[in-house]
């Protein structure tokens, strides 16, 4: 064991050493899984923050297994926006984790003390969350317990996220215990609700939940218990921030509900995605990046004079104010003011060498355990009898005498010293001199230098341009003399591309410079994005004027590219050719064209030979036709059920006689054979034929043959030289089954 007085985890481990290294300072947070204390790496000499599982966790083998494990993940994430994991560790029964110790508080402190946060605010703390999410992402790990208590913010304003690695090491026991999972259910996505599976969608869904909160004030979802807020999750979709934050801006919102849909595919991939549309977001909106505001500090915990049976001290003082994981907790430690020591119970004070008073001294009954010693006044000298010894009464007077004496001789000189020059000292001057020498001459006067720092276009750098107050100024002994120094002329600084304008222009701004734009300088760029700083003219370290003009350059996106040629080839050549110009490729438009076949690619939108932003989309138009069959020679019903089954529409015209196509069967169609024709208006007129054809009428007499003719609209000529209705044919023209238009005449010819 290396806890300091055999601390284990069921007792309390303040003022313990864990494995020899870590000593446990003052409660920090107390979790449904943990403790954490603000605590010291003794071998680096360095503050950390120690959390310690619960004996619950600690007791389970599995668990330690998997703890190792995802602590040895969680330390690899190299971010700075991960509170860093220093270290693992099992002392005993005590299981324990070292972490960065971060001051400030945490994003639901924020929440409590300011209610729903400004856009820019929700802005500037998702940006850094997401940043540390991705991070973790692209090193395979997933947080699965993203909320505002594990949102940590510094007291420099500076977001980390804590506890990575930890939820998954103890998934298997709080899905039996609850812990965790009712603890945290007003963020957790709809499947792990359902299913216990989680991936980066998931973390997304948490931190647009998280997002949601910091618009509105609240979670989307509230009920009378977990299993309710659960219940919603899986069936119901977040309502819009705009519902009750109607100043969100609408893309915003649409961004919210995007990262927070039921569908895990429906979200971004991961929080780098979502990281990336929300910076988009920022450039499309103008919003500036704004100050993380920190917590407001709660106070300290207030240590009780005593302990029922005994009081621990506490190494270093009373309780800290650092957070890493929530906000602080009451202690029942007890800090001991310097020269006192606290050894028992109530009232066992014993006052040492920083102590005041001469009273008597009231022994404890018990030594503290961490305590050296106590020092105690010194009784007076006795005599074997046990009397006091008694002083000479000369001694004592000359004693008091010589005192009395020396300090009237220093009282004289410090008043001499008071009322003459010694209390008083004059600035230097030290105007023109480099900022070494200056502050000798100011500490040699008296005086003490601090000094400031500002460009000049005429003094040089590292040289002092003006002092406050003025060289010659009268002032009292140890007062402050500001040494203005100069910095030189300012320099154009180096402007990272891909920043946003407003960030460069306030980091112009800040040299000392005047930012400016001009349309004409901006340029293309195959990588920044439109609209983002490319470069600065002049570029960066050119010495200006102080308010010099600096030409902050913007990217005009990728360079424009003119559109291939594509037109006659197959879809997936042409496609192929508008990846490799690079092109993305859009959804095909369909569009009728007589002269190509079906499925032809006829050309591009945009244009070929239009010029394109590199990257942008170019959609294909392919040609979409029917073709009309050859029909001419079938019968009317056949011809029909053709046409319908490659998609026409039949009707029917006027009919014609062709002495080649039999009655009623088809002469033609409109449009013709194998036309191309629009598949939104298809429809084809069938020309049927008129024609008759002429019966044999020679085996009859001649009134039957004009009966026959009759009825099938054909006129008879009769040439007979004898014979009337009686005489038989003998003869026709044109003979029998001959077509003809109908009307046509038939000659006869008979023989009485």
């Amino acid at each position: 064991m290396g806890t300091s007085g055999g601390a284990t985890a069921g007792s309390s481990l303040i003022g313990a050493v864990l494995d020899g290294r870590y000593r446990v300072g003052a409660i920090i947070a107390r979790g449904g899984m943990s403790t954490v204390y603000r605590g010291s790496d003794l071998r680096l000499d360095r503050p950390v923050a120690i959390k310690v599982m619960k004996p619950a966790f600690a007791s389970d083998p599995s668990f330690l297994t998997r703890f190792e494990r995802e602590a040895r993940l969680a330390a690899g994430v190299a971010h700075r926006g991960v509170v860093g994991v220093y270290d693992q560790g099992r002392d005993g029964d005590v299981v324990f984790l070292v972490m960065e110790l971060v001051d400030g508080g945490t994003l639901r402190d924020l929440m409590h003390q300011s209610g729903a946060l400004s856009v820019s605010v929700t802005m500037s703390i998702m940006e850094p969350l997401l940043a540390a999410l991705g991070a973790a992402h692209s090193a395979g790990l997933v947080h699965r317990d993203v909320k505002p208590e594990n949102v940590l913010i510094s007291s420099k304003g500076e977001v980390k996220v804590a506890d990575f690695g930890l939820v998954r090491a103890v998934s298997s026991q709080t899905m039996a215990t609850g812990d965790v999972i009712l603890g945290t259910v007003a963020y957790l996505s709809p499947e792990q609700v359902a299913t216990g599976a989680s991936d980066p969608r998931s973390d997304v869904y948490a931190a647009g939940i998280v997002a949601f909160e910091m618009l509105t004030g609240h979670t989307p979802y509230r009920g009378d218990n977990a299993i309710s807020v659960a219940y919603q999750h899986v069936h119901s979709d977040v309502p819009p921030v705009t519902d009750e934050a109607p100043g969100v801006p609408l893309e915003l919102d649409d961004l919210v509900l995007a990262a927070t849909r039921r569908d895990p595919m429906a979200r971004p991939r991961d929080a780098s995605a979502f990281l990336s549309s929300l910076v988009s977001l920022r450039a499309r909106l103008g919003l500036a990046r704004v100050a993380v505001p920190v917590p407001r500090s709660r106070p300290p915990v207030r240590p009780s004079s005593a302990g029922p049976t005994g009081t621990r001290i506490v190494p270093g003082g009373g309780p800290g104010s650092g957070y890493a994981g929530g906000p602080p907790a009451r202690s029942g430690t007890v800090a001991a003011r310097p020269g006192t020591a606290v050894v028992g119970g109530v009232g066992n004070t014993v006052r040492g060498a920083g102590g005041t008073g001469g009273g008597p001294v009231r022994h404890s009954t018990t030594a503290s355990p961490t305590l050296d010693h106590a020092v105690q006044r010194p009784a007076a000298p006795v005599t074997p009898n046990g009397s006091p010894v008694r002083r000479r009464s000369a001694l004592r007077r000359w004693l008091i005498v010589t005192i009395i004496v020396l300090l009237l001789g220093a009282a004289a000189a410090v008043g001499g010293w008071w009322l003459g020059s010694g209390r008083w000292a004059y600035s230097p001057p030290a105007v023109g001199v480099d900022q070494q020498s200056a502050e000798n001459l100011v500490r040699d006067a008296g005086l003490v230098p601090r000094v400031s720092a500002e460009p000049s276009d005429t003094v040089a750098q590292g040289t002092v341009a003006d002092t406050r107050p003025t060289p010659g100024s009268r002032l009292l002994r140890g007062s402050d003399v500001e040494l203005l120094v100069s910095t030189g002329r300012p320099s154009v600084p180096l402007i990272t591309p891909g920043s946003s304008a407003a960030d460069a222009s306030g980091v112009v701004t800040a040299a000392d410079l005047t930012p400016t734009f001009d349309v004409l300088a901006d340029r293309y760029d195959p990588v920044v994005p439109a609209g983002a700083v490319l470069a600065t003219d002049p570029t960066a370290d050119t010495s200006l004027p102080i308010g010099g003009v600096v030409v902050l350059v913007r990217s005009k996106g990728p360079a424009p590219e003119s559109v291939p040629e594509v037109s006659g080839k197959n879809p997936d050549d042409a496609r192929n050719r508008l990846l490799v110009a690079g092109f993305t490729v859009g959804a095909d438009e369909i569009r009728f064209d007589a002269l190509s076949e079906d499925g032809a690619v006829i050309g591009t939108d945009p244009a070929q030979g239009q010029l394109v932003a590199r990257g942008s989309s170019v959609s294909l138009v392919i040609s979409s036709s029917i073709t009309v069959p050859t029909v001419r020679g079938e019968s009317r019903s056949q011809a029909a059920a053709d046409l319908t089954s490659a998609g026409f529409t039949v009707s029917f015209g006027d009919a014609v006689f062709d002495a080649d196509i039999g009655p009623g069967d088809v002469v033609g169609t409109t449009p013709a054979a194998e036309s191309r024709v629009d598949p939104a208006a298809a429809t084809v007129v069938l020309t049927l034929s008129n024609a008759v054809i002429v019966p044999d009428v020679t085996k009859g007499d001649v009134g039957q043959a004009r009966t026959q003719l009759s009825d099938l609209g054909l006129q008879l000529s009769l040439a007979a030289m004898f014979g009337g209705a009686g005489a038989s044919v003998i003869g026709q023209i044109p003979d029998g089954g001959t077509r003809v238009e109908p009307g046509s005449t038939v000659q006869v010819s008979a023989f009485p």
